[in-house]
């Protein structure tokens, strides 16, 4: 492993919506020798918000951390930064996404995740949302995840199917890799 990818930072940035603002938060990553590793960005109601992996050396850390605060402020951003090392993946032995949807209830998305918890499974990535269709108001969900080796994968799913039931929505699992 080099310096330059022994160095990272989580940074967050939140903030009303507006055209230009990626570009800015970029070139500032760019300015301050940063490189980014990862990314996820999505609007929630009015506010935008950005999550991005960034690697340096320690340098490029410590001016990312030096720059950033004066430039959200310029930019009207909430952020956040924490540093952080390379991650390093658990052996699994297979990955999926679960998609699923149903009527919109409180509760469900918090039910699924404690699922994942009780079976040793940690989550990758997850979106949800709600929609509209005809009279009821919907939810959908896609979660990304790995199947540790210990895991019967067959089992798991057999489980999520009485879980389904109980929750009332239809749902597809899907191999990734």
């Amino acid at each position: 492993m080099t310096a330059f990818s022994n160095h990272q930072i989580v940074l967050t940035a939140i903030g009303e919506d507006r055209p230009g603002i990626v570009s800015e938060l970029t070139q500032l990553v760019s300015d301050c020798h940063c490189n980014i590793i990862d990314s996820r960005i999505a609007i929630l109601g009015c506010e935008f918000t950005f999550i991005m992996l960034l690697q340096g050396d320690m340098s490029a850390i410590s001016r990312i951390e030096h720059v950033l605060p004066t430039k959200a402020m310029e930019l009207g951003l909430l952020t956040m930064m924490k540093r952080t090392t390379s991650h390093t993946p658990s052996e699994f032995c297979a990955g999926y996404t679960l998609e699923y949807t149903g009527i919109d209830t409180p509760g469900t998305l918090s039910k699924v995740t404690r699922f994942f918890a009780d079976n040793h499974i940690s989550i990758c990535s997850l979106k949800s949302d709600t929609f509209n269709e005809e009279t009821d108001t919907k939810m959908r969900c896609e979660v990304e995840f790995n199947i540790p080796i210990d895991v019967d994968i067959d089992k798991f799913k057999i489980s999520f199917e009485s879980l389904s039931h109980t929750l009332n929505v239809d749902y597809i699992f899907k191999r990734i890799r």
